[in-house]
């Protein structure tokens, strides 16, 4: 069953729970006078408020009430106290939850609510969400249904792509693309610097490594190429790529991009105690 529609909540006001708020405005999926936000701070309650015009609250009380959908954007570490303070309001067949906390499994969710068979639906987002350009991972738990996962994929369908994905890989997911916009930042901040080290200005660095980046996955998404095959097109004999690529293979590049993704993926293990 769908939970309310004109009754959705979001548990925490941070960069994640705006960019959902920001999207499904955009999408028209809501309006804002049918969102509210509980968010502790309150320069942050303004900020919401004032960019928005949604409803906010310092605590998560009204919106148990209020609110059939609930979206669970708090830290790891506080969500058991969170739904401890939930569970004599709780209720199966008003509340659907949505949980972005990375490394909290549902099964975590439903336990602290036990015995309310709760539906929750984890979700993986990114913080290129932010722009409407996010990829989310989303597996439901043990009582969520058809509708309830099609609700959710249409939330996050509006800040970008979803795909559903069995729990067990969600870690994996965290490790990749949850934390994986860190790596793609590091790697464009690392460009500039090169670029200035070589003689650039930094302003035409900063320029020139963000088309490049940006062009490079325009052409991977349009040229229906792989991006070894796209690779090779600009790694000419004996020039001047592959020389750089080289280098690249020497500092041991991609094995520590591998490395990363394993080390964020056995933190979101850590996270959710697996």
């Amino acid at each position: 069953m769908i939970a309310e529609r004109n009754k959705f909540g979001f548990i925490g006001g941070g960069q994640m729970g705006e960019a959902l708020i920001k999207g499904v405005l955009a999408a028209g999926l809501y309006q804002a006078a049918e969102l509210t936000v509980a968010e502790p701070s309150a320069p942050r309650r303004e900020v919401l408020a004032e960019r928005y015009g949604v409803r906010v609250h310092p605590d998560a009380g009204p919106l148990w009430e209020e609110c059939g959908v609930l979206v669970l954007a708090v830290k790891p570490q506080i969500m058991g106290a969170v739904l401890e303070q939930a569970r004599p309001v709780a209720d199966e067949r008003k509340h659907l939850l949505i949980s972005i906390a990375a490394g909290v499994s549902t099964a975590f969710i439903e336990d602290v609510l036990a015995p309310q068979p709760v539906r929750v639906v984890r979700v993986m987002p990114n913080t290129p969400a932010l722009v409407l350009a996010g990829a989310s991972a989303l597996s439901p738990g043990r009582h969520a249904d058809e509708d309830d996962l099609k609700l959710a994929e249409g939330i996050f369908a509006a800040v970008g792509r979803t795909v559903t994905l069995p729990e067990t890989a969600m870690d994996a997911v965290t490790g990749l693309s949850g934390s994986g916009p860190a790596y793609v930042f590091t790697f464009l901040e690392s460009l500039i610097d090169a670029g200035v080290k070589v003689g650039l200005s930094r302003d035409v660095a900063g320029l020139l490594a963000r088309q490049t980046i940006a062009g490079s996955m325009q052409l991977v998404e349009e040229g229906g190429q792989s991006p070894a095959e796209l690779r090779a097109m600009v790694t000419s004999p004996g020039g001047t790529t592959i020389a750089g690529l080289h280098a690249l293979e020497r500092g041991a590049f991609r094995s520590l991009i591998m490395d990363a993704v394993e080390a964020a993926t056995r933190r979101s293990r850590e996270l959710g105690g697996n």
